[in-house]
């Protein structure tokens, strides 16, 4: 299951210019990673494409080449983003597979942290108001449909009724955990983070059948 694109199209713009050759990918790489720092920094409304092609050494004209606007650069490193959460949730159903759900937890949360720290514009772009709510929404409704694998996927397996709406709750468990790795305090932020590992572990073996 793969998460849609997000490269929406400003009216009366062009389509983002994909690279060719190696030289192309790798200044369009460097964009791209001068865009996650800004964006990062400054927020999505506050940034600017002058900044970014600063930060990148590229002059802007190279910026707009590839990106005719900061919106088409945002989607697609926010499709990226969405993309490599996919598969961190795809492979970690994989690893959880006939393991206590407290282990499963601990897995998520470990590749969250891993997952927010690489990406540290992940939460910024996913608020963005510009973004497509459609696209919005589909992406939601993917993640979601591999939160209720890995759970199903745990022993004793989580029951199927409590599941959609667990998948749910740790996918807005996901938005907080982003907006705490954001935290200017690290001892608050990782304590916070600790705590809210906890609270899911704990509300996951509330409803586990006696004995199991």
């Amino acid at each position: 299951m793969s998460v849609p694109s997000q490269k929406s199209r400003a009216p009366g713009a062009r389509e983002t210019k994909a690279p060719r050759r190696r030289r192309g990918k790798a200044r369009v790489a460097a964009l791209t990673g001068a865009g996650v720092a800004v964006f990062a920094e400054v927020g999505f409304d506050a940034a600017t494409m002058t900044e970014i092609a600063a930060r990148a050494g590229a002059s802007i004209g190279s910026l707009y080449q590839f990106f005719p606007t900061k919106e088409h650069l945002a989607a697609e490193i926010h499709a990226a983003h969405l993309a490599e959460l996919d598969a961190m949730l795809d492979g970690l159903a994989q690893d959880v597979a006939g393991r206590p759900a407290e282990t499963a937890i601990e897995l998520l949360f470990a590749g969250l942290v891993r997952f927010l720290n690489a990406n540290p514009a992940f939460n910024t772009l996913g608020e963005r108001r510009s973004l497509d709510p459609a696209v919005k929404k589909k992406a939601r409704r993917q993640l979601r449909g591999r939160l209720t694998a890995m759970l199903g996927a745990v022993d004793p397996p989580i029951p199927p009724d409590r599941r959609p709406a667990l998948a749910a709750l740790v996918l807005y468990l996901i938005r907080v955990a982003a907006m705490l790795s954001g935290d200017d305090d690290p001892s608050i932020r990782d304590d916070a983070l600790r705590e809210l590992e906890a609270m899911l572990r704990t509300h996951m073996a509330a409803g586990r059948p006696t004995g199991s």
